[in-house]
């Protein structure tokens, strides 16, 4: 299970932003988790659960996840299209020539502060 060392990735980059920021507490972070990134939103959570509880800063923070849809583009025909439906094969052309054009990410969207000293 990745998703652990995710977590803390994720606590100590919020953490370092807070410092910078002089907050107090963070009361919620917003995450952008590709389609195909294969971070699982569930596992996540309940990571980010267990975590948040050996951090004052973060005591009590809610992990949202958004999910960025995966898109592939084929260079053949120049269309795109949705990476799950249809996989590595354009269903426009046929062409395998395709790369993946979004929904492999994992990123920090928002941090929400409840205060600033």
């Amino acid at each position: 299970m990745h998703e652990l060392g995710i977590v803390f990735y994720i606590i100590k980059d919020v953490k370092e932003v807070a410092e910078e920021n002089s907050c107090s507490h963070v009361s919620k972070v917003v995450m952008s988790i590709g389609e195909v990134s294969t971070v699982i939103p569930g596992y996540l959570t309940d990571c980010w659960d267990w975590a948040v509880k050996k951090e004052p800063l973060l005591t009590g923070c809610r992990l949202e996840v958004e999910t960025i849809p995966a898109v592939t583009h084929c260079d053949a025909c120049g269309q795109e299209y949705p990476t799950v439906e249809h996989g590595k094969t354009c269903p426009h052309c046929g062409s395998g020539q395709t790369w993946l054009l979004r929904g492999n990410e994992v990123e920090i969207k928002e941090i929400e502060v409840t205060e600033t000293e």
